[in-house]
């Protein structure tokens, strides 16, 4: 499973939509890879799901998701993922801030949750995930609880009422492409993308 950039957001307005849709054809090509992607631009996601990613939207091995840290940011976020085609939805709800309430479950796939860690770290508070591992149960929908976090994420660990949630949605298997076949649709994808310096870095755009 990768989760595509990890540290970033692939759908940050600075980063042109010839380049998302490079690493989408990518990740159409590497099917036997399981692809997590998240963001925080969910109206961004929705239009190009709906326009030029539209073939690659409901491929079952790539998984799109939003973050929900609180009311006011992420439940609007769960709107625009649901109009927005997928095999897979995902909401990643960490570092959970604040009680959610009731949430619109509907065509959500996954829930992952988890604290904030490292210094600084707000707390979560047992009473705000209940509600939401409770509402996956009732829907039927694989939870996953990551982190208490905290400034040691360690010693807080990651149990749950005396257990460990590690329930994912069904992954498919498809067979590893050659090597050499890689380098060839690799470099089929590279020619058609010029590759100018895009904040002080060289990327398909």
């Amino acid at each position: 499973m990768i989760f595509v950039n990890s540290m970033s957001d692939l759908f940050h307005e600075m980063v042109p939509d010839r380049y998302i849709l490079a690493v989408v054809q990518v990740m159409m090509t590497a099917n036997w890879h399981t692809y997590q992607v998240l963001t925080k631009r969910s109206a961004r996601l929705r239009s190009l799901l709906n326009s030029v990613l539209r073939f690659a939207s409901t491929a079952p091995h790539i998984w799109w998701g939003v973050s929900v840290e609180n009311r006011k940011h992420g439940l609007p976020r769960i709107q625009e993922l649901q109009s927005s085609p997928a095999a897979v939805r995902f909401l990643s709800v960490e570092p959970l801030l604040e009680d959610l309430g009731a949430l619109d479950l509907r065509e959500i796939h996954w829930v992952i949750v988890g604290g904030e860690s490292g210094r600084g770290a707000r707390p979560m508070r047992k009473e705000w995930v209940l509600p939401v591992r409770n509402q996956c149960r009732a829907s039927g929908i694989p939870f996953f609880f990551k982190q208490w976090g905290g400034v040691r994420k360690a010693d807080t660990g990651r149990r749950l009422e005396g257990r460990t949630y590690n329930e994912f949605p069904l992954r498919l298997k498809a067979p590893v492409m050659s090597a050499a076949s890689c380098l060839e649709v690799a470099s089929e994808i590279e020619s058609h993308f010029e590759v100018p310096d895009f904040l002080g870095l060289s990327v398909l755009s």
